[in-house]
């Protein structure tokens, strides 16, 4: 993007330059690039942002950004109107004359196709995600039996985190039986037992670049995180194929020209023909990069056509409330002739 523009978000900021903090506005000015911050991040600031200068400021940030651009004669700036509350923004824009182009997302949108050395990064995150599911099982095999759901909670997060050489994506969801039935569960009392059902919706951060993973289990005093999986009861085991297949079909249906929603209507309408419509009633899946949540959104409505590059989950999932639920998750990039699980 080539016009001046404005950005406070961190995980946008750190795209431009390589570093963000909590407190920092990056402003793109002619062609510069200009990170303001104060005097408790600078020193590291200066050390990690690449191809941008410095400020610390001197007094509070919305106004030096303010004065940075009255200093360089600024006609007009894009900003993302979701990046800055109201008052920041009246702070902002009060005493200058300047036309606010308001372009919702465009960082994201920016950043929706991957580079190659983002990509990298992606597959190494994913890597490490699925070597902490493989880690979790044993875990919970050697020692699972009686756990709470908040106890797991407590053990995944230290395992995903590689004794602290990794980030998480987000709180990770483990949950048995019927709270697997909410998408997205908050860890309860409910302690595991054999044959249990067992939801691990979970990713890590490599390098700022998020993985996410979900696998649906059955804990028989042991537990393992394929796909190939046998549970107590045949409904379960019906429900489990169906969302394994519906996930298979989306996959397939991958490839660059296609339109997002034409993914997200693979896994639908097969889980809708096995009469579990109401049962899926998220989206099939969203973008992954810096943020957990990223574009293309793929979901019935998406009319964003999938190009090389693209880098998203395909998670289907039924829920039946008061029983169980299932879900599986892989994360994909779009490539030249289709695509490939990361």
């Amino acid at each position: 993007m080539s016009k001046n523009y404005i950005l406070q978000d961190e995980n946008s900021v750190y795209f431009e330059c390589g570093y963000s903090c909590d407190n920092e506005i990056f402003l793109h000015i002619r062609g510069r690039n200009f990170l303001l911050t104060d005097s408790r991040y600078a020193i590291e600031a200066r050390n990690l942002a690449h191809d941008t200068e410095v400020i610390e400021i001197k007094q509070p940030i919305i106004k030096e950004a303010r004065l940075l651009l009255r200093k360089f004669g600024v006609k007009s700036l894009v900003f993302d109107p979701y990046d800055f509350s109201y008052a920041q923004f009246e702070e902002l824009s009060k005493f200058i004359h300047i036309n606010f182009i308001p372009r919702p997302f465009f960082s994201k949108k920016k950043r929706m196709i991957k580079s190659q050395k983002e990509i990298e990064i992606l597959k190494q995150a994913a890597i490490f995600g699925a070597k902490s599911f493989d880690q979790f099982a044993k875990f919970v095999s050697e020692n699972g039996l009686s756990l709470s759901e908040k106890e797991l909670f407590f053990h995944a997060c230290n395992i995903l985190k590689h004794d602290g050489e990794l980030g998480l994506s987000f709180e990770p969801i483990i949950a048995l039986n019927q709270n697997a039935a909410k998408a997205h569960a908050l860890p309860s009392s409910d302690r595991l037992r054999s044959g249990d059902l067992l939801l691990l919706d979970a990713g890590v951060k490599f390098k700022r670049y998020c993985s996410d993973r979900t696998r649906t289990a059955c804990f028989t005093d042991s537990v393992e995180f394929s796909k190939r999986q046998s549970f107590k009861t045949q409904k379960q085991n019906e429900i489990y194929q169906i969302v394994k297949e519906a996930q298979n079909l989306a996959i397939k249906a991958v490839k660059p020209g296609v339109l997002a929603r034409d993914v997200d209507n693979a896994a639908r309408e097969f889980i809708t023909k096995c009469g579990y419509k109401k049962e899926f009633f998220h989206s099939t899946g969203h973008g992954v990069g810096i943020d957990i949540h990223e574009f293309p959104n793929i979901n019935s409505k998406s009319e964003v056509v999938l190009k090389e590059g693209m880098v998203f989950s395909v998670e289907p999932g039924i829920y039946l409330e008061g029983e169980f639920g299932v879900r599986i998750e892989d994360v994909v990039v779009v490539t030249a002739d289709g695509c490939e699980i990361l």
